[in-house]
């Protein structure tokens, strides 16, 4: 389941040196000798502190035992890994750290966990819009992460999957933010198509999760359709059946199968993060990762699939 300008030539380049002369002398000799390299703090290590300061408060409510101990294991794996992440991207860059106040790395109880949590997330999606491509499509995966792990519990702030897409207006997109759109799409028409195969190996207390999901997968196929021909693109049809990686027997193999769509979804949206600067787009992009990881929780969670939520949905 890229216009090109024509190289100048060696006599063009000496010819504008006459021209200009001796006024390229008297150039500061600060713009000649810039630092060459990104001076501004990045933007992604506030997210990464945060991240370590979770993972330590989790892992220090984990070793207290009692209620909530798991699930606080499994809080603290999912900021371990998003940590991991943010540090290898921030070391790649080397930019200048932020000032940021220190975090005592400690949580009370799972409210405060969950607490940690939504705003990890938020800050996370918060910088979705305006980073670099390959960074937004991280950030994006870190709150799609926090929202899978809330997921495991309501004591973590569990709920609804909140991706609900509004008709969207993007216009024109460059080529690859189109084929990674069809991609997006394809994934949608199988998502779809999954959800009403496995009604028929579920329970009826399964119903209203499968409609929802069908649902969600419906309209965000709607808006990519919408947004291909809104950029001149035919959008790809579904196909007639696709082929499961498994084959679905019963409610189990139904429910890991729906899981497996949804990481399929995750992953197809994560690339369109990875290849648009539009901000309507990424917003679509964003909502629709968040929804299924979300949602992919929930149905590995059922299937007894461990773990359950994942560090980095789309990755």
């Amino acid at each position: 389941m890229r216009s090109r300008r024509t190289p100048l030539s060696r006599r063009s380049v000496l010819r504008a040196g006459v021209f200009l002369g001796g006024a390229a002398a008297t150039l500061p000799l600060a713009a000649a000798c810039g630092p060459g390299y990104e001076t501004a703090p990045d933007e992604l290590a506030p997210l990464l502190a945060r991240a370590r300061a979770d993972a330590t408060a989790a892992t220090a409510l984990a070793s207290g035992g009692g209620e909530g101990a798991e699930l606080a294991k499994q809080v603290a794996a999912v900021r371990t890994a998003q940590a991991d992440a943010l540090q290898s991207e921030v070391d790649r860059l080397n930019r200048p750290k932020s000032a940021t106040t220190p975090d005592s790395g400690q949580a009370a109880g799972l409210d405060a966990l969950k607490e940690r949590l939504a705003q990890a997330r938020k800050q996370a999606e918060d910088l979705v819009p305006t980073l670099p491509r390959n960074r937004a499509a991280l950030a994006g995966s870190v709150a799609a992460g926090c929202a899978a792990v809330q997921q495991l519990s309501p004591s973590l702030g569990a709920g609804a999957a909140g991706d609900d897409v509004e008709p969207p207006q993007t216009g024109q997109l460059p080529p690859e933010s189109v084929t990674a759109v069809q991609d997006a799409l394809s994934a949608e028409h199988a998502a779809v198509w999954v959800y009403g195969l496995v009604t028929a190996f579920l329970p009826n207390d399964f119903r209203s999760g499968t409609e929802n999901g069908a649902s969600a997968h419906r309209d965000r196929r709607d808006a990519c359709e919408r947004m291909l021909t809104a950029a001149g693109a035919t959008p790809v049809p579904t196909e007639p059946a696709y082929l499961p990686p498994k084959p679905v027997t019963d409610a189990k193999s139904a429910m890991a199968l729906v899981a497996t769509a949804e990481s399929d979804a995750a992953a197809a949206w994560r690339g369109v993060l990875e290849r648009t600067d539009d901000t309507t787009l990424r917003t679509v992009a964003l909502r629709a990762l968040v929804g299924s990881a979300t949602r992919g929780t929930s149905w590995r969670k059922e299937a007894g699939e461990s773990p359950a939520a994942v560090a980095l949905p789309g990755t």
